[in-house]
């Protein structure tokens, strides 16, 4: 099987997974993702899964597109976008019979991958332990690691701490303080000042910390848990960032395209 030939089924659409699928679609492997029914993914200028939301979702060129039937996903390969299925369990995975599965759930445990899911699995950061749960882990911390390709082991554990942005780090980021529904009518690319009410959980008030744009928010309307992540506030104030997929992320891509090729780009 040459490496075009390849089908790859990567598990989330959020904003990791994106960044893992438009390096992959650029790379011209067949690519499909699966997502759940309402997506809370914050960082939505630079994550497919929107397309659950309406139709479609583009990032720095490459167009995802919602799909409800298996029979579209190739014709949808044929317009050259990435075909997304509602799909909590990733049933497909029968179906398309994939070369690979990518967990990019980012859930930080194992939420039911298994290494018999397709030829090659990989997992991402903590939760998986490579050549037991799957075959492959990517380091996904902000460390010196990051994108690293761990064939035995695991990731390293969950710092808690958001990235550091302009010397700011969680600062940066806006969390629910209880339970409930967020609202709001700020948008992604706002300008915003410390202070600022940028949306509201169960009436109680969600203010940025910081001046500088709304790089990412939660999409209005969705139920919330105490302590989950709301939006991030970018101090540099530009908003071409808001739809421009990070450095981190693209070096977490490159790790899964270095863990495929190792494993299909075989010498003769």
């Amino acid at each position: 099987m040459s490496l075009s030939e390849l089908i790859i089924l990567i598990k989330g659409g959020g904003e990791v997974g994106s960044a893992i699928a438009h390096k992959l679609h650029l790379s011209r492997f067949r690519i499909c993702v699966t997502e759940i029914a309402q997506p809370t993914a914050v960082n939505r200028g630079v994550s497919f899964c929107d397309a659950v939301y309406n139709s479609t979702m583009e990032v720095e060129g490459v167009k995802a597109r919602r799909i409800d039937d298996y029979e579209e996903i190739a014709l949808t390969w044929e317009r050259e976008e990435i075909p997304l299925l509602i799909d909590p369990q990733a049933r497909v995975k029968w179906w398309l019979k994939p070369n690979v599965v990518i967990d990019a759930i980012m859930a930080k445990w194992n939420t039911g991958t298994a290494i018999n899911d397709a030829p090659f699995v990989i997992g991402l950061g903590p939760g998986f332990c490579a050549d037991k749960d799957v075959h492959a882990v990517i380091e996904t911390n902000n460390s010196e690691n990051c994108g690293k390709v761990i064939l035995e082991g695991e990731a390293e554990p969950d710092t808690g701490i958001p990235l550091e942005v302009g010397l700011l780090s969680r600062e940066r980021v806006m969390f629910s303080i209880i339970d409930g529904v967020f609202h709001t009518t700020a948008n992604i690319g706002d300008i915003v000042k410390a202070g600022d009410i940028v949306g509201y959980v169960g009436g109680e008030p969600v203010k940025a910390q910081i001046n500088g744009v709304l790089r990412a928010l939660l999409r209005d309307g969705l139920q919330m848990e105490r302590g989950a992540k709301l939006g991030e506030v970018d101090p540099r104030g530009e908003k071409w960032l808001c739809s421009a997929i990070r450095p981190r992320t693209r070096t977490i891509a490159g790790g899964v395209l270095e863990a495929i090729l190792m494993r299909f780009n075989t010498r003769l």
